[in-house]
């Protein structure tokens, strides 16, 4: 390899000095100097041990002649960090495989890193990381999903289309939109947390229980609430479910005295499934609970024949076979 023309290495220049330095000597020490022991002069004139110098020069003619320099790995512990890169497609693959229900293990992801991305990196190393990203190892669990029914999925695909064809072009309302619920808040509600002096101790002047359970009802726009919508009244039973505080009297009360008066007339009013919200009309079509003496009335009213010797569940399955949509009393 020439270097001709080209900055010298720090290590060549020092090995040119060395020579240089040990020919000075032996032109000092006498006329003629020996030449048999060529690994000899070598190691003296670089100040190394003869044997490096003949390990050096059996390795460079077993690399045919050519001069290959092999970093020494430094012995000890493995590297204890891992590339940047690597979190994010440890954390993705570890998902998919745990989704696809496959056993993941650290040699499954060492080997993973290794074959898909060129990432070698000891077990232990990985191992490691995986504890500081966050990952535990573990006893796998199956995932328990729970698959919902057909009518809730087209009860919402309804509801969606319902409210896009109520939308222009440019996504402004074609009607307004009015949006009720109910909710509950105890008089003594607060929060947990609050500054105080160490010295006098986390020691707060609260009453004691939750206190009484406000039951609030109101409705809101695009615009902001709708005003005389809002309804506050105090619980008279203690349960845990404050729906059961409302009932359709109530409700009904509210819905034509303050809520209908204070909204446009052609505006779309959008509630939940409460069952104070689903009263049927008295002329709409009657349900499992129904008397045997109704479905027939129905029936009859409707003009549809029926049978005296039909039983009940015969009789409820004709009513609804033969009835239109179920009509509710907060449509009326």
């Amino acid at each position: 390899m020439s270097f001709q023309g080209k900055q010298l290495p720090a290590e060549l220049v020092e090995t040119v000095v060395r020579l240089k330095n040990h020919y000075d000597e032996e032109r000092k020490t006498g006329k003629f100097v020996s030449t048999k022991d060529a690994a000899k002069r070598t190691a003296d004139a670089l100040g190394i041990g003869i044997a490096t110098v003949k390990r050096i020069m059996a390795q460079y003619k077993k690399d045919g002649d050519e001069v290959v320099v092999r970093i020494k790995e430094r012995p000890g512990r493995p590297p204890s960090s891992m590339c940047p890169i690597a979190q994010p497609i440890v954390r993705k693959f570890i998902r998919t495989e745990n989704l696809g229900g496959r056993r993941v293990s650290i040699g499954r992801v060492c080997k993973f890193l290794s074959s898909k991305h060129g990432i070698d990196v000891p077990k232990m190393t990985l191992w490691r990381a995986l504890n500081r990203w966050g990952f535990s190892h573990g006893e796998g669990r199956r995932r328990n999903s729970l698959k919902e029914q057909d009518r809730i999925i087209f009860a919402r695909r309804e509801y969606l289309r319902a409210k896009l064809a109520n939308r222009n072009p440019d996504g402004t309302l074609k009607r307004p939109e009015v949006y009720l619920d109910e909710t509950y808040i105890n008089k003594n509600h607060s929060c947990r947390f609050t500054w105080y002096l160490n010295e006098d101790g986390p020691l707060v002047n609260k009453p004691s229980g939750v206190g009484p359970r406000f039951i609030l009802v109101h409705a809101i726009t695009e615009d902001g609430w709708v005003g005389g919508a809002q309804l506050v009244f105090e619980a008279k039973k203690r349960t845990g479910d404050y729906h059961g505080q409302m009932n359709w009297d109530n409700f009904s009360t509210w819905f034509e005295t303050q809520l209908l008066p204070n909204i446009p007339s052609e505006a779309i009013v959008i509630l939940d499934n409460a069952r104070y919200h689903n009263v049927l009309d008295t002329e709409s079509i009657p349900n499992k609970s129904s008397r045997k003496e109704q479905l027939r009335a129905w029936l009859t009213r409707n003009g549809y024949p029926w049978r005296e010797d039909m039983l009940k569940s015969e009789l409820s399955e004709l009513c609804t076979r033969l009835a239109p949509a179920p009509e509710f009393k907060l449509d009326q």
